[in-house]
């Protein structure tokens, strides 16, 4: 017998928000799964601080979560996540299960919105995610965060997103920042090598790229990139496991940190559900993301 919730039974929950995300659009699964780890595993102390918009367009945001800061606390490492959702749909206010899972382990969570497809072709999510980056070395030390510790964390097509800003130093450099700065990347189920593009999603905002090769993360390895660590699940059909392999190929091959967690049975969202409560009793994603970080990024 399952937990219950308010008369629900938990394993009713889980199973329905499985169908929800991974049927059609899937748009309802994140907030549904939100709302399961919210009722299964409480707010962990975890509270939004602020939530801006950032520019003129209501889609560019960033969100603070962060446990509260004791007087004379030492400022803690900041995660950037940024979700995902084929470039087309997602709302950063579905995942505040990422921002309680990871702010209860100490880190200040920043969780980024950015225009989508048909408003916005590439390179507007590369943008906009540049500029929640600037925005967070501008102001996260007000929320208790380290602008010298952040972390770039993302799935399936916001892992792509912080691949990209990883490895291709310009998009952090228009905003007047060092890529170099970033204290790592972390990508869950992300495109990485995805050309010639066969997918309607790849096609509507990658399409009219002049240069496609230039918007593949795969082309910018380099040997001084920020540590990167690739979580895929082999049985992804959605982004094939060969993208994080294709990546970790490169990186290695010039000398760079790349770290890998492949997962043969996980499907395409199994990697990001699995930071989320109950999921997370199966920790082998939660407990390898967190040892990542604490590598690249510790907290005092």
């Amino acid at each position: 017998m399952g937990w219950w919730i308010g008369g629900i039974s938990l394993a009713l929950l889980l199973g329905l928000a499985l169908v929800v995300w991974n049927t059609a659009s899937g748009h309802g699964g994140p907030r549904l799964v939100d709302w399961i780890d919210r009722a299964s595993a409480g707010s962990r102390e975890v509270a939004q601080l602020a939530n801006v918009q950032l520019g003129d367009d209501p889609a560019v945001t960033a969100a603070v979560y962060a446990q509260p800061l004791g007087k004379g606390d030492a400022p803690r490492p900041v995660i950037v996540f940024t979700h995902g959702g084929g470039w087309n749909w997602g709302d950063p206010d579905d995942y505040g299960f990422i921002a309680r899972s990871l702010a209860s382990e100490g880190y200040v969570v920043v969780l980024t919105g950015y225009r989508l497809f048909p408003q916005a072709r590439f390179p507007a999510m590369l943008e906009d995610l540049a500029t929640a980056v600037a925005w967070t070395d501008a102001n996260i030390a007000r929320f208790g965060g380290d602008p010298g510790r952040i972390v770039l964390m993302g799935h399936s097509a916001g892992a792509y997103n912080s691949l990209m800003l990883g490895l291709d130093r310009q998009w952090v450099a228009d905003e007047g920042l060092d890529a170099d700065r970033l204290a790592g990347v972390v990508s869950l189920a992300g495109p990485a090598d995805f050309y010639p593009f066969d997918k309607e999603s790849s096609i509507n905002s990658f399409g009219q790229a002049p240069d496609p090769q230039a918007t593949q993360p795969v082309n910018f390895a380099r040997a001084d990139a920020p540590p990167l660590l690739l979580v895929h699940g082999g049985a992804d059909t959605v982004v094939r496991i060969r993208n994080s392999e294709a990546l970790a190929r490169a990186v290695a091959g010039l000398g760079g940190r790349v770290d890998t967690a492949f997962y043969p049975e996980m499907g395409h969202n199994d990697v990001l559900l699995k930071l989320a409560s109950p999921w997370w009793r199966d920790n082998r994603v939660r407990t390898r993301v967190l040892a990542f970080l604490a590598d690249v990024a510790p907290t005092d």
